[in-house]
């Protein structure tokens, strides 16, 4: 049987054969993968790798860490840049449709592809928490949201999306087939069904379900504290961590339930190639969307965030155009040196308020 490939937790699309007819033959599905995928993944890398290294510097430079939720928004941000570094190889993957770097970067890959996954769930998740504790919870958050804290929470965090993508590592090899070499999933032949369906019901839960409860429960009572008593600079906090996990779902649910209807295809579906076929397309349509994801937190942090968008700018200001004066002496640089130096530390308690 032929197999295709795309850019996904199920790499491998197989064409089945059904009973007795002809294979169900998806040359077609592929080719326009390989037409539209690479252009459309490398302007997600490109304003993805841009806008998440400026949210790691404006972290470093201003926040300086000093917080628990700025320790779990730079984890954040770090979670993207893993799954955006391994976009040009599948894009040189998907162009070539062979793979060509080896099974060790094959298995290291597809591995840093879910713990950049999953890490990214349980880090909306922890921020999640962290507002609840901050605004329901306030005097047990003044002991318990401390740096300290912070690091140990994301340290666990990482064990636990290197454990959830223990299996990309371990089953994750290239095979020659035919004409070409695949980077794909290999689930032992008579487990494989069980192995699809596992690894479907394991991102589901983890990766909607589990963020879908805590959003509820911690929203609800942040929600009554707030009507109860307003607070501005709450509500903006809340606010930003409010549109980050809603985006999560709008680009995330999608795929996850394509991911769920194709490993339970052969319960769900009735054996039909066209059904297949359709499925083959979901799947290519909700990957873009997945993908695009990780270009949307920083553009959330600048629409939301009226203090990022502050700190954006003194960062421009010292590193463009303070070093630009150097080449151009006649640019006046006092105001900009005195804007890029203002101390950001004022309010720095009220943690990443409006951020």
């Amino acid at each position: 049987m032929e197999t295709s490939t795309t850019m996904n937790d199920y790499k491998v699309t197989t064409e089945y054969d059904y009973g007795d007819t002809t294979p169900c033959q998806k040359t077609e599905l592929r080719a326009l993968g390989a037409q539209l995928l690479p252009p459309l993944y490398s302007l997600v890398f490109v304003i993805g790798l841009v806008g998440n290294i400026l949210v790691v510097l404006v972290l470093m430079q201003y926040k300086r860490l000093k917080s628990m939720t700025s320790i779990y928004l730079l984890n954040l941000a770090i979670s993207d840049l893993l799954f955006l570094f391994t976009l040009p190889f599948w894009i040189d993957y998907s162009l070539k449709e062979s793979w060509a770097f080896g099974n060790g970067m094959c298995k290291f890959l597809s591995g840093l592809y879910y713990v950049g996954l999953y890490s990214e769930i349980f880090f909306i998740i922890l921020l999640t928490i962290d507002r609840y504790l901050a605004i329901v919870h306030a005097v047990f958050a003044m002991r318990a949201r401390t740096v300290t804290f912070g690091i140990i929470t994301s340290i666990i965090v990482w064990v636990l999306a290197i454990l959830a993508a223990i299996p990309g590592f371990y089953f994750s090899k290239t095979q020659w087939e035919f004409s070409h070499h695949t980077c794909s999933l290999h689930f032992p032949h008579e487990s494989l069904k069980q192995w699809k369906k596992f690894q479907a019901l394991k991102l589901n839960i983890l990766g909607l379900i589990l963020p879908l409860v805590v959003m509820i429960v911690c929203y609800t009572g942040i929600i009554k504290i707030l009507l109860r008593r307003p607070n501005e600079k709450k509500a903006r906090a809340v606010r930003l961590i409010f549109v980050i996990m809603i985006i999560f779902f709008l680009f995330w649910t999608p795929y996850n339930l394509t991911v769920f209807a194709f490993a339970f295809q052969d319960v769900l579906l009735k054996n039909e190639c066209e059904q297949s076929k359709q499925l083959d397309l979901a799947m290519q349509v909700t990957e873009v969307i997945t993908y695009t994801h990780c270009c949307v937190n920083p553009i959330v942090y600048a629409f939301v965030g009226e203090r990022f968008r502050r700190y954006l700018c003194q960062l421009f200001h010292r590193f463009l155009a303070v070093h630009l004066a150097k080449w151009l002496p006649f640019l006046p640089t006092e105001r900009l040196e005195r804007t890029s130096s203002m101390s950001p530390s004022t309010g720095e308690h009220e943690l990443s308020n409006g951020f």
